[in-house]
C-alpha cells in the first residue's frame, strides 16, 4: 500500500505533528491557523470527544474539509486504553473517523509501551490499514519495546512537559531507525524555547515534533509556535 510522501515544515525546522484539542467552533481562530500552514505540516489530528463521537460534528465536517483541501494530512484521534479496550471498538473509532469526515489516517494514543501486547497493536495497526488508513501514528508517550518502530509510519516516543523533555534521555536501539519515524510532543513550552524543542528533537532523532505553551488537563488548546512566533501569524 502506497504511503503519502511526508511535508517539510516552513524553514525547514522539522515537521510538525499538530494535535489541536479544541472545538472549531469556539475557537475558529486556532483551526484557521492550521488551516494558513496546511502544506507545511506532518499532519492535524482530529479529536472531537476523545474520539470521533457519537455523530458527525458539522463544525469539525467543515475544518475537516478545508484542511484537506489546503493539503494537510487529517488523522483521527483513537484511545486504545493501553491496550485495554476492545479491538471491535477501536475499529469502530476508526472507521467514524474515515466515514464522517474523511481522515486520513489514524493518531492511535494511549498506546501500550510493553513487548508482551505488540501482537495486539499489531492487530490494530493492520486493521486499521484495512479499513483504509494510509498512515498509521502509536502514541506510547515514551521509547516503548524497539518492536513497535516496525509497526507504525510514525511513533510518538516523548509526550510531556518542557521540563521533562530537557531531561529525557533516548535509548540506542532508535539510531537504527530514521528520523522520519519519531516524534516528540511537547508542551508548556515556554514563547522563547520553541526552537529548541525542534533543535533538540532533531538532535535526539526525531524528524517530527510539535511545542505548543498550553497545561493542564489539556495542554493541547493552541496551535505550535515555530522560533519565535504562533503557527500561521504573521512574519
Amino acid at each position: 500500500m502506497k504511503r503519502p510522501a511526508p511535508h517539510t515544515t516552513e524553514g525547514g525546522g522539522g515537521r510538525l505533528l499538530v494535535p489541536l484539542y479544541v472545538h472549531p467552533a469556539a475557537h475558529p481562530e486556532e483551526w484557521a491557523a492550521l488551516v494558513a500552514a496546511a502544506p507545511g505540516l506532518y499532519a492535524v489530528v482530529l479529536n472531537m470527544a476523545d474520539g470521533p463521537g457519537s455523530g458527525p460534528d458539522p463544525a469539525f465536517r467543515d475544518v475537516a474539509g478545508r484542511l484537506r483541501r489546503a493539503g494537510a494530512r487529517l488523522l483521527g484521534y483513537v484511545d486504545t486504553g493501553y491496550g485495554r479496550r476492545p479491538p471491535r471498538a477501536v475499529a469502530a473509532d476508526v472507521l467514524r473517523h474515515r466515514r464522517w469526515y474523511g481522515v486520513d489516517g489514524v493518531f492511535f494514543d494511549q498506546a501500550a509501551a510493553g513487548a508482551a501486547l505488540l501482537p495486539r497493536y499489531r492487530g490494530l495497526v493492520t486493521a486499521a490499514r484495512l479499513l483504509g488508513a494510509r498512515t498509521v501514528v502509536l502514541n506510547p508517550g515514551t521509547h516503548p519495546d524497539p518492536g513497535y518502530a516496525a509497526l507504525a509510519d510514525l511513533l510518538v516516543t516523548f509526550e510531556g512537559t518542557w521540563e521533562e523533555y530537557r531531561r529525557a534521555g533516548v535509548p540506542a536501539w532508535t539510531a537504527d531507525h530514521p528520523p522520519g519515524r519519531f516524534c516528540h510532543l511537547v508542551h508548556a513550552v515556554p514563547p522563547d524555547r520553541a526552537g529548541q524543542v525542534a533543535r533538540t528533537a532533531e538532535a535526539r532523532g526525531a524528524g517530527v515534533h510539535c511545542a505548543v505553551p498550553g497545561t493542564g488537563a489539556n495542554p493541547w488548546c493552541s496551535v505550535p509556535r515555530t522560533g519565535d512566533r504562533a503557527l500561521g501569524s504573521a512574519r
